[in-house]
């Protein structure tokens, strides 16, 4: 049974030891949470206390061991309507105090069920505050987590984790987006098309642009300029998605493509990354990044405060302080982390392109940022309703 790219599991057996080892040395030693076997990703804690099922099946988590703050994890058990994506994609999960039994209506099996049922490797049962407070001071690095037969003397088990990849320089999109093009119909009167390319897209996302009457086709992160205009699009959308956007030379071949022609734009997360490398700016790796449903982050385009869903570990180099001029125009910062200053928004002065660096789509999350939607659909209306002057 294998967990991830990165790791095997063998038979559940919730009894077995677990010994979870970051590379920086230090161990943890707690009991065996889905599957028993090995895994190595990324180290990331989660602040959100609810929405593990979203998080397990956002393909923007493939590659990394994801560490829960909330203490008490599991208590709703797994259903089969809030999945993100067809699969679990996190490398393993990291929990303090298990449910020992679900009580939700929805729940059909319990999350470590679930979990061992998609041989992902996890822990549960040790102290994820003091953990959590680690990655903080020392940021995210590599994790193995080892259970049952894969316990091994320490030394070995660092020597391992050492080998194993780093988050930098990690191609990911493809790994994770649809192999072929897939159409999202518009509920009600269809009133746009929209490309979307799939970087890693959450399934509520096109839902999101459905419900406003969007027909969405999504199509694969090999997606080239000429595929993205074979549907005829009203707007084009960049989706979120794992990995280091320093690689991701492909996507920001075609959203130059996308500026050049000047048809609305709009991207999220890894999107919002594209877009900064597609005007000219850098990406840096985070410390150890923002990731869980109450980030605070600021509109200041209106002043607005939103509490936002978030998943990232790099961001965009670009100046919070001054309109910057670009190959394709002028662009502000738009948004910004409150906690951090990071940036959050990029906003086209002179091209209808705009992009944030969290999850509108806020499964699970708060709905503070799902007028980014509307903001969409209004650009498209309005280049729909220039087109129609000229």
């Amino acid at each position: 049974m294998t967990t991830s790219s990165q790791g095997t599991a063998s038979k559940r057996h919730s009894a077995a030891p677990a010994v979870l080892v970051l590379e920086d040395g230090r161990i943890f030693r707690g009991r065996a949470y889905g599957a028993v076997g090995e895994t190595f990703g990324e180290a990331v804690f989660s602040t959100g206390m609810t929405g593990y099922q979203e998080t397990l099946t956002d393909p923007s988590y493939h590659r990394q061991v994801v560490v829960m703050t909330a203490p008490h994890v599991g208590n709703t058990g797994v259903n089969d309507e809030d999945p993100e994506s067809k699969r679990i994609w996190v490398s393993g999960y990291v929990v303090r105090d298990p449910a020992r039994r679900p009580s939700n209506w929805r729940a059909r099996r319990t999350l470590d069920e679930e979990l061992a049922a998609q041989g992902v490797v996890g822990i549960s049962g040790i102290d994820t505050r003091a953990l959590t407070r680690h990655l903080r001071e020392r940021g995210a690095m590599r994790v193995g987590v080892f259970s049952g037969e894969a316990v091994q003397d320490d030394a070995t088990l660092l020597g391992r984790v050492l080998k194993s990849p780093r988050m930098e320089g990690a191609d990911l999109s493809a790994e994770v987006a649809t192999a072929e093009a897939y159409v999202v119909p518009a509920i009600g009167e269809k009133k746009f098309t929209v490309a979307a390319v799939d970087l890693g897209i959450k399934g509520m996302t096109p839902h999101r642009m459905a419900e406003r009457g969007i027909e969405v086709h999504v199509l694969p992160a090999t997606a080239t300029v000429e595929d993205v205009y074979a549907v005829g699009p009203d707007g084009v959308f960049f989706s979120n998605g794992p990995g280091d956007p320093a690689t991701a030379d492909h996507a920001v071949s075609v959203m130059r493509g996308v500026l050049e022609r000047g048809t609305p734009l709009f991207g999220i997360c890894f999107g919002n990354q594209i877009l900064g490398r597609a005007l000219g700016f850098g990406t840096y790796k985070l410390k150890y990044g923002h990731r869980g449903i109450n980030q605070p982050v600021q509109d200041r385009t209106t002043g607005k405060v939103e509490v936002t869903a978030h998943n990232h570990g790099f961001a965009v180099d670009a100046p919070i302080d001054r309109v910057s001029d670009t190959p394709f125009g002028r662009v502000e910062v738009s948004h910004v982390c409150l906690n951090d200053n990071v940036v959050e928004g990029l906003q086209l002065l002179d091209k209808p392109a705009f992009s944030v660096q969290y999850h509108p789509e806020a499964a699970a999350g708060p709905h503070d940022a799902a007028y980014l939607f509307d903001r969409f659909t209004s650009l498209m209306s309005t280049v729909l309703m220039e087109g129609q002057r000229a």
